[in-house]
């Protein structure tokens, strides 16, 4: 694993052409919405005070460090950006921004954002943050993801990282709650990239990735999925009986649940055609939603106590 050049057809110009928005692009704004949404809830569950404006500046530094990691990730993965086509509009493959500037802009941004988040808030969330963004980009960007199937399911501990940083963030310590943040995302990963990939398998043949329908097939894609599913929903549920979590977050956690699973059965049951391809699609946007509707019942009712002593 090596930094140097490992795509000997450049496919960018002499001079950059970058704008502004071609550098937001390199952050990825939609993967950093979503480590923002999750650093936060990791940061406003954590028991105890922390002052609105550390907790912007760990929020701030998290965000920028999930940045540099799209960035160092883009950077890296130009050549086969090239030739899917859901990433060749991306602005290295397009020619607007050099390979070189978006190594320099990644590696800027992960040293400020570890930094920073080291001197203002504490350690122990900067080092960890620093794993996050290695381990986004060494282990699953440049080995995982072009050496084997497995590539999501292991490199998805990057993506599940972010509430356990917002919570080490706040408290400076880990503890149950942050734990059980992270298998829900970890789990919730391959089915949810598999599915996309179902309906995308070709441009992950182009791009000679070794995705798991490329590999294995879809057949075996769409067991995995269920079986994936299954174990999710009931991780998922599991801490409102354990005492974790409350009565709204398990019905909230019961029926989404039972949604997304019926949706990973279509998904097995429907091999062929447009109904195949209809069932994959539907499982991939609801799987945001679902992510989404867990960690916000989980943000509410975090919130709802200050909520009520304001309101008081």
């Amino acid at each position: 694993m090596s930094i140097v050049d490992h795509n000997p057809i450049s496919v960018s110009p002499r001079i950059s052409e970058a704008t502004v928005g071609d550098y937001i692009a390199l952050l990825k704004p939609r993967v950093m919405s979503l480590v923002i949404f999750t650093a936060l809830v990791g940061i406003v569950m954590a028991p105890g005070h922390m002052h609105p404006v550390m907790a912007f500046t760990a929020l701030l530094c998290i965000s920028v460090g999930a940045g540099a990691s799209g960035a160092l990730n883009m950077w890296y993965d130009r050549d086969i950006d090239a030739v899917m086509s859901r990433t060749q509009k991306r602005p290295i493959p397009q020619g607007r921004v050099t390979p070189s500037e978006a190594l320099t802009f990644g590696m800027t941004l992960s040293f400020f954002s570890v930094f920073t988040l080291g001197t203002l808030v504490n350690w122990f969330a900067a080092g960890l943050l620093a794993f996050t963004i290695f381990f986004y980009v060494v282990i699953y960007t440049m080995w995982l993801k072009r050496s084997t199937a497995q590539n999501i399911v292991i490199g998805g501990a990057a993506g599940s990282l972010p509430p356990v940083v917002g919570w080490v963030a706040a408290t400076g310590s880990l503890s149950v709650e942050p734990l059980i943040l992270f298998a829900i995302i970890f789990l919730w990963t391959p089915p949810h990239f598999w599915a996309l990939s179902l309906y995308r398998t070709d441009d992950f043949i182009r791009a000679k990735l070794p995705m798991l329908p490329v590999v294995a097939g879809p057949a075996a894609t769409r067991l995995q999925i269920l079986l994936y599913t299954v174990v999710l929903v009931a991780v998922a549920i599991a801490p409102w009986p354990l005492g974790y979590f409350d009565r709204a977050y398990g019905i909230v956690s019961v029926i989404s649940g039972a949604a997304m699973l019926w949706l990973a059965v279509q998904v097995y049951r429907k091999r062929e055609g447009a109904a195949a391809e209809q069932a994959a699609r539907n499982l991939f946007a609801f799987s945001i939603l679902y992510l989404f509707v867990l960690f916000a019942t989980l943000l509410v009712d975090a919130l709802l106590p200050f909520a009520m002593r304001l309101a008081g």
